[in-house]
């Protein structure tokens, strides 16, 4: 009787509702592609980097559709990874995608966090490369106390800064279109297709957001539904806030300046039509969706490590809460960033970032074959995303990362070490199993 009035006076669940699981996706792919990878793709597009962040939207809607399938099908705390678990089991493929994609996300987070110091730096510092490293670890430190307190908090903060930043940038494109000048987007000025087609690995890095809505299914009343329409109008939301922002943007300044001004291109564009306030308002609303981005990418975490460890994935010290509260795996998330933040350059980040990314989203499509008749989704949609995935990963490798061989020896450090990890924690956990069942087993035979 007690423990049924208890159960009574509980507070009710509080769920989050499709836009609120949206905001969760924008804020994350906002902050990570626009603000922080104008200038690393105009390096590789020039002017016609408004058509690589189109291509690299359709690839996302591609693999979003095969993602909101699967999360139509099966809405759990473990997001994407529970689809791979579903399609293919618990075996060495879903742990090593389960270690890939923790490491994404600690890349993701981190590099969005390393564009938050440079535009706090900027500002505030007359861009000092030591405060940037400062401000980023701040921001991270900030962010994992938000994931700490709770999903609800994660929301309310995502709205806020969701609406403030679509606002500013709505502006924004409205004023550099009506005052561009076209022939900077002239086609002539175009470099060749292969790399176009390279850049949209460093583009679609832009939309890798987009997964972590999958991760919202714990807090959905009805995720069957609310998952894919939030995972869509997210993607829509990306897509066309992206290409009007370049259009503008390259209709604006030369590549030259866009790529010389780095993180801060779209503060630059800015200017000419705005003044130096353009200028200042920009950095402000880039600090807003940076700071964003990184909150939604530590968001994942908590939820995650413990489905992982439910289902003997990860260890049982991912699912510990710290103090009864601060989840370990969210912890160990956020060191990673620091380090990754402190160490390394935001080009570098995002090259590694956007390789992982795609090499986990072309394997987890390709699970989904496998349970295509219980999702009920489209073959020829989802060779589509296979195919496109690969094709610019394939490329990406060919025409960038092969000149820069210190991101290609991180990539296979990345890969090996979620190798290592999935083969060394099983192997600890098969012999813990075994000790374990010895006395029992003794027992019975005596």
């Amino acid at each position: 009787m007690s423990q049924t009035k208890a159960a009574d006076s509980a507070p009710p669940k509080k769920y989050l509702s499709v836009r609120q699981a949206a905001f969760i996706g924008v804020g994350a792919m906002v902050g990570a592609g626009i603000f922080a990878l104008l200038g690393a793709a105009g390096a590789v597009a020039g002017a016609a980097v408004w058509l690589s962040f189109l291509i690299a939207g359709i690839i996302a809607g591609l693999q979003g559709y095969s993602f909101a399938k699967l999360g139509a099908r099966y809405p759990s705390a473990g997001g994407l990874l529970e689809y791979v678990a579903k399609s293919v089991g618990e075996g060495h493929f879903t742990g090593i995608t389960a270690w890939l994609t923790y490491a994404a996300n600690a890349i993701v987070t981190a590099m969005v966090a390393v564009s938050f110091g440079s535009y706090a730096s900027a500002m505030f510092t007359g861009e000092n490369a030591a405060w940037a490293k400062v401000f980023a670890a701040l921001i991270i430190i900030v962010m994992t106390g938000v994931n700490i307190v709770g999903s609800q908090l994660v929301a309310r903060a995502q709205t806020v800064i969701v609406y403030v930043v679509l606002s500013i940038l709505t502006l924004f494109a409205v004023v550099t279109l009506v005052n561009m000048h076209p022939s900077l987007l002239a086609f002539s000025g175009y470099p060749p297709l292969r790399e176009i087609i390279s850049s949209v690995a460093l583009t679609f890095f832009a939309f890798l957001g987009f997964g972590i809505i999958t991760f919202t299914a714990k807090d959905l009343a009805k995720p069957s539904r609310q998952l894919p329409r939030a995972m869509y109008l997210a993607l829509g939301i990306a897509t066309i806030i992206y290409v009007a922002i370049a259009l503008g943007v390259f209709g604006t300044l030369t590549v030259d300046k866009v790529v010389s001004s780095g993180g801060t291109a779209l503060a630059v564009a800015a200017e000419p039509a705005l003044g130096r306030a353009g200028y200042w308002l920009m950095s402000v609303t880039a600090l807003f969706a940076t700071a964003g981005a990184t909150n939604a990418g530590l968001y994942p975490a908590p939820g995650l490590s413990e489905r992982l460890v439910e289902t003997r994935q990860f260890p049982p010290l991912m699912a510990r809460k710290l103090g009864g509260r601060a989840s370990a795996g969210l912890l160990i998330e956020a060191v990673a960033c620091l380090i990754l933040a402190v160490i390394f350059k935001l080009d570098a980040i995002a090259s590694i970032g956007s390789a992982v990314a795609l090499v986990i989203f072309t394997l987890i499509t390709a699970a989904h074959f496998r349970v295509r008749s219980e999702t009920g989704a489209s073959v020829l949609l989802l060779s589509l995303a296979i195919l496109a995935s690969a094709a610019v990963l394939i490329t990406f490798v060919f025409t960038t990362l092969i000149h820069e061989p210190a991101s290609i020896v991180t990539l296979l450090a990345i890969l090996l070490l979620g190798i290592g990890l999935d083969y060394g924690w099983k192997r600890t956990r098969d012999n813990r199993d075994n000790r374990d069942s010895r006395p029992s087993q003794a027992r019975v035979s005596g």
